[in-house]
């Protein structure tokens, strides 16, 4: 199945740039591997230039501002940046600007100030709906500065995106997937899950030194990332990214000290669920799967989800269905999330959403 490609996104990276205060967990400059707050003009016309280089058959561009609190700068470094990108809209180089914020700073004042100029997508790092959880984080707002600002944002002709996280301080399994729910019930378009590292230089570093806060072992963070990823599918919510990305600092155990890391946690979630999907159509047809080998067909690119790191999910297969013998296939008219059971001349359909 041929889907349309994606739009090169330009990411431009402005660590704690906007931010009121530091959050508990935040230190964006591990995450971001910039050091500098905000880069100069020279480094973002360098940076859209090497990118435009990769455009390939794209059609659409975008220049992302990540890592920051956009609408917190300053209204001048605001407009500065906003009319730096005017001459690249004009020539059609660039078709559209997206930056992650706070809710508490998207108000009618700061959606106005951004109204001429061809915002494409707004995130909002929302990291919980539970305002106890909120409050042990040090976020600084409360779940009603994300109703508000999601209000105000469905008002105007944008993409709107939740950034939410796994393992934050005060936050269980109910209080977790209660948030979840919640989040995907003010419908967003898309969204990411994070799981929560203890980071060089945040306030968590103190806290887990003091034995106050215990990071979740990757186990349990992909588990809970799992059912977070099919509550926000079932209300019909892209998960576009589970997992930080990897970098040479996020792989220095100086600089993430503790917590889930792992370079492609997301495929992690997407294995578990191929996994999953796979015992509940055995089990609750078992009598269609009665011969000795199995054919399990996928496409061509979700093998690696199906048999799972190292092969685990295969390992585990034939532990739990000893009398079966595995065999993967593949078939690119299939859905990336879709799986065929063969067994004999019957067949069985299921979905890893």
């Amino acid at each position: 199945m041929n889907l349309p490609a994606k739009p090169l996104v330009i990411p431009v990276f402005i660590p704690h740039s906007g931010c009121p205060h530091q959050c508990a967990f935040c230190n964006q400059s591990v995450i971001t591997s910039k050091k500098l707050p905000l880069p100069c003009l020279l480094d973002i016309e360098e940076s859209v230039s090497q990118y435009l280089k990769f455009k390939g058959r794209r059609e659409k561009v975008e220049i992302a501002f990540f890592g920051g609190n956009f609408l917190g700068l300053s209204r001048e470094t605001l407009i500065c940046l906003l009319d730096y990108i005017k001459p690249y809209i004009r020539e059609n180089k660039i078709h559209g600007i997206r930056f992650s914020t706070r809710p508490d700073t998207i108000t009618q004042e700061t959606l106005e100030l951004i109204s001429p100029y061809p915002i494409s997508a707004v995130e909002i790092g929302v990291q919980s709906m539970n305002d106890k959880v909120l409050f042990a984080s040090k976020r600084g707002h409360t779940s009603l500065d994300i109703i508000n600002a999601m209000a105000r944002l469905k008002q105007i002709p944008v993409k709107i995106g939740v950034q939410v996280m796994v393992g934050l301080p005060k936050d269980d399994e109910t209080s977790l997937f209660e948030s979840t729910r919640k989040i995907a019930g003010l419908l967003p378009d898309f969204a990411r899950i994070y799981p929560l590292m203890v980071l060089k230089g945040s306030m968590m570093e103190k806290w887990y030194a003091q034995g106050r806060y215990q990071p979740l072992d990757l186990p349990e963070a992909t588990r809970l990332a799992k059912e977070m990823y099919r509550i926000f599918r079932a209300a019909g919510i892209d998960v576009i990214r589970m997992g930080l990305q990897a970098s040479d600092m996020m792989e220095d155990p100086s600089m993430v000290l503790a917590g889930p890391w792992h370079p492609a946690f997301g495929h992690l979630v997407f294995s578990e669920m191929m996994y999953d999907t796979v015992c509940e159509r055995i089990d609750r047809c078992p009598d269609l799967y009665r011969p000795e080998t199995l054919v399990l067909t996928v496409h061509s690119r979700s093998v690696s989800r199906l048999r799972g790191e190292k092969n685990s999910n295969m390992k585990k297969l034939n532990i739990k269905y000893p009398g079966h013998e595995f065999i993967t296939r593949t078939d690119d008219d299939l859905d990336m999330d879709d799986i065929e059971i063969h067994g004999c001349d019957k067949i069985n359909k299921g979905r890893t959403e």
